[in-house]
């Protein structure tokens, strides 16, 4: 049978033991230090109070005549006792120099030697002394009776040293409860306290919390994901090494305590994590990534913060840009089938009929127009992605009722381009403005697109697009390349995404790109593009 071991004390419950034990260590020994000091205090004051009652009745004229009689003792008695009871000493005795008692609380030791040291007093001082005599341990005084120069008796006074103890436990007391009511008051507050520490810490121990700490850094710093927290003021509250390399901070940069809105990032982006609501799967655009942002507010009666998770999607975003455009393609060659599948009907009904010559005519016709407009498309572009996707653009373009024509003024040989200027890029810049140029040309009076590829200078690449569409506001200008801005009705998946990636890879090359008003209406975008490896290529004797 497993015997089950104690669970350790949480650390607020830690906390809160050691304090109380503290507390109650602190009161106890400034109780003992104050009993001590009052005890010393009281019996000094025994002392003074001890020597006072003694010295008035010295002085008093009615004890130097009284000695001068024949029996002292039957009017010193009296009196003795009244000062006693007066005074509140205990005992008040009157002796003769010899030390013969003439008072005593106890008749019975009149007559009987006093007990105690006298012969201080006999040399005419006053002293105190703590003696144990007939009545116990006492505090006593012992001063001279003067009948002029002559000392003619001695009075003792003095304070048992039970009452003295006495009067100290009553202080004990009082100072023992006011110490109970602040253990009292700190243990409350301690507890208040405590708990809520154990609140925030859960209940757990230091080893749960410094575990937990291990796990939660190595968990930060192996998720590939994203990750920030900001606080109720939209500061960073933590950020792992995923989240600093998907928004651009550097690792040496200190980051944390910083407003989101300081860390420099682009203003939608911004926005979205400045939002007070939830983001679920939101496309947001960096310099240069495609970054999907989650937020979840952290709530507990307050708002608290928020949870941001982000996760790479430049690639899947890049992968569905190709996806689209060989969707594209299919669909242009499905219906190139069906245009072919209605020639060759004619074709052969043409034969038929007995119409052979007319059926080779047709047919040599349209083999002549479909090579003639890819002659003229790998004439002027040579670079094979570019060339079968302008191919497959033009043959979409058909499809929606838009002329697609390549400049005359193009030329873009093979091989000319170089390695940093993956054909990705090129099929994510150029596809997507001839898309944007077709979806403004459509529905218009004789709509074209036409697209200019060439090189300058001799090291950079120039793609052109233009088309016969309503044209861009002047005022739209800097917007349209922004995520989100659109012309169009908003689909299923949202738009405004396609120029924002253009406006990417353009700037992720050290590239330009603009747009202007074509002379015949219509927008022309342009696209520039270094071509550094090429223009170095070109310098005779290379770089010696």
């Amino acid at each position: 049978m497993r015997i089950p071991l104690p669970r350790p004390r949480s650390l607020a419950g830690q906390l809160f033991a050691m304090q109380a034990v503290l507390i109650a260590v602190v009161v106890a020994g400034y109780a003992l230090f104050t009993y001590a000091g009052d005890r010393s205090q009281a019996e000094e004051a025994a002392g003074r109070q001890a020597t006072a009652v003694a010295r008035s009745v010295a002085d008093s004229p009615s004890v130097r005549e009284a000695v001068r009689t024949s029996d002292p003792s039957a009017r010193l008695q009296p009196y003795a006792l009244a000062v006693v009871r007066d005074t509140d000493v205990d005992f008040v005795t009157i002796m003769d120099t010899r030390g013969i008692r003439w008072t005593h609380p106890n008749p019975a030791e009149i007559g009987l030697v006093f007990q105690g040291h006298t012969a201080p007093a006999l040399q005419g001082r006053t002293f105190t002394e703590t003696y144990t005599g007939t009545l116990g341990p006492s505090v006593r005084a012992v001063t001279p009776i003067r009948d002029g120069d002559r000392i003619v008796g001695l009075v003792s006074a003095g304070i048992r040293v039970e009452e003295i103890s006495q009067r100290a436990r009553g202080k004990l007391t009082a100072l023992l409860s006011v110490a109970a009511g602040a253990l009292g008051l700190g243990a409350i507050g301690t507890y208040v306290i405590n708990a809520r520490l154990r609140r925030h810490t859960h209940g757990m121990n230091a080893a749960e919390l410094s575990h937990m700490h291990d796990y939660h850094q190595a968990a930060l710093h192996a998720v590939r994901e994203g990750l920030l927290m900001l606080d109720g003021q939209y500061r960073v509250a933590l950020i792992n090494d995923g989240g600093r390399e998907l928004l651009g901070v550097g690792q040496e940069e200190d980051v944390v305590g910083r407003s989101v809105a300081e860390l420099g990032l682009p203003a939608p982006l911004t926005g979205a994590l400045l939002a007070s609501e939830p983001r679920v799967d939101e496309v947001h655009l960096t310099a240069d990534r495609v970054l999907v942002v989650n937020t979840s507010p952290v709530t507990g009666g307050q708002r608290r913060g928020s949870v941001v998770t982000l996760r790479d999607v430049t690639e899947l975003q890049s992968l569905m840009g190709e996806l689209d455009s060989e969707r594209g393609f299919t669909q242009a060659l499905r219906s190139q089938a069906h245009e072919a599948a209605n020639r060759l009907h004619t074709v052969v009904s043409l034969i038929e009929l007995g119409r052979a010559e007319e059926a080779v005519d047709f047919a040599t016709a349209e083999l002549e127009l479909a090579q003639a407009l890819t002659d003229q498309v790998v004439a002027a572009v040579s670079e094979p992605v570019l060339a079968a996707l302008l191919l497959g653009k033009t043959a979409q373009a058909n499809e929606r009722g838009v002329e697609l024509v390549v400049s005359d003024d193009s030329r873009l040989d093979d091989g000319l381009l170089p390695d940093s200027l993956p054909a990705r890029d090129l099929v994510t810049i150029l596809g997507n403005l001839v898309d944007n140029a077709v979806d403004a040309a459509q529905g218009g009076v004789r709509p074209r697109v036409t697209v200019t590829a060439l090189t300058e200078d001799p090291c950079e690449l120039v793609l052109r697009v233009s088309d016969t569409g309503p044209g861009v506001d002047p005022d739209h200008t800097e917007a349209v390349f922004r995520r989100g801005f659109t012309t169009k009705p908003s689909g299923p998946g949202g738009r405004g995404l396609g120029l924002a990636l253009v406006q990417q890879a353009v700037a992720r090359h050290g590239g330009h790109l603009s747009v202007a008003s074509a002379d015949g209406g219509g927008a022309v975008f342009e696209a520039r593009l270094p071509l550094r490896q090429a223009a170095v290529a070109e310098v005779p004797g290379g770089a010696g």
